[in-house]
């Protein structure tokens, strides 16, 4: 069947400007559509269901804080995979470099426990960075020196934070008077972000992915740099003739992406968790790759995706008491996303055979 769907389309002469734009549109509404019809099939009440999703959400200022608290890392990992998608680097693993991240950046206030210097945050950041550049570095280095798959690569190495962060958690970093709970001790004060409302959780660590959104926007569109990373991982000969490295792209695509994954993960720890815990990523790097793609790797764009996934996420928490909802509705929801996305984004470059075309290739 997809090879005879497949059979009906041609290239189109040049990119549909319009499909572009409407492909985020028409995945999101068949997406709603279809989980409409789960939910009637579930005996869910449609109405209040979608009424909790998109918004409630809005209806208080500490909810509106949240979305905003869920924007900040989604916005910063999506923009970096986007690096690294645009370049063909199919880096998977941004969640367990932000795992990492948040490790490196806990050790500060784990080992300086009494220090309220304020260095201690700065200290962090670059740990942070540090730690899932790192880990992005070992995949990276797998791809350049024996052409080792960056998928599996990054995948299995997420795997390995994860065990990294339980014997942690459950050793030698454990808080001794935290009830036998698998968590760091509580981190002082010069150690967290400020929040920038009394009352609420969201923290000036909020523009740290404005920031990066800005870099990357000027990076990709308006330097020479930017150029040649996208050339290097989409045509490596072509590259390789003109003087760019394609090696060069995987290990800058990849330690981007390390880079703001582990600031990500040290923003949490430093930000509305305050402490090392098992639940740190929350499954924001897994939910990246759906903002990148439904933004249409585009930094503009991702911007809009980031903030409308994490409407989602908190709608999905109110819909979880309020419609009785299963956590799993969400992750189903995302899973739709990416999959129409994915199959709308085909129109950017493809269409439907003419009747005449169609039938001279059925001849032929």
């Amino acid at each position: 069947m997809v090879i005879t769907v497949l059979s009906m389309l041609e290239r189109r002469p040049q990119p549909s400007r319009a499909m572009l734009i409407l492909a985020p549109l028409i995945a999101v509404v068949l997406s709603v559509l279809v989980s409409s019809v789960l939910l009637l099939i579930l005996k869910k009440p449609l109405g209040t269901t979608l009424y909790a999703f998109f918004i409630e959400p809005f209806e208080s200022f500490y909810s509106i804080s949240e979305i905003f608290l869920k924007f900040g890392p989604l916005l910063l990992i999506a923009q970096a995979l986007a690096v690294g998608f645009r370049a063909k680097v199919w880096n998977i693993g941004a969640e367990g470099q932000m795992i990492i991240g948040a490790i490196a950046a806990s050790a500060v206030p784990v080992y300086f426990v009494d220090n309220s210097s304020f260095w201690l945050l700065p200290a962090m950041m670059v740990l942070g960075a540090l730690g899932g550049m790192f880990w992005a570095g070992i995949a990276a280095f797998l791809k350049t020196r024996f052409n080792a798959n960056e998928i599996l690569v990054t995948l299995m190495l997420s795997s390995v934070a994860l065990q990294l962060l339980y014997f942690l958690l459950l050793g030698p970093w454990k808080d001794p008077m935290g009830f036998n709970f698998p968590q760091t001790v509580m981190f002082q004060d010069a150690a967290l972000f400020e929040p920038l409302f009394s009352g609420v959780r969201l923290n000036s660590s909020i523009f740290i992915p404005l920031l990066f959104t800005v870099g990357i926007w000027l990076l990709m569109e308006k330097t020479f740099g930017g150029f040649k990373l996208v050339v290097g991982g989409l045509a490596p000969q072509a590259a390789a003739y003109a003087g760019f490295s394609a090696k060069r792209s995987v290990w800058i695509s990849l330690l981007i992406a390390g880079f703001a994954a582990g600031l990500a993960g040290m923003s949490e720890v430093a930000g509305p968790i305050g402490q090392l815990q098992r639940s740190v990523t929350s499954g924001y790097g897994y939910a990246g790759i759906i903002v990148a793609y439904l933004g249409g790797l585009n930094p503009i764009g991702i911007v809009f995706a980031a903030f409308f996934l994490s409407v989602l996420h908190i709608g999905g928490d109110i819909a979880l008491v309020t419609a009785s909802l299963p956590i799993s509705a969400v992750h189903v929801f995302q899973g739709l996303l990416l999959i129409f996305y994915l199959s709308v984004h085909t129109f950017v470059n493809y269409r439907f055979k003419s009747p005449r075309t169609a039938e001279q290739s059925h001849r032929t």
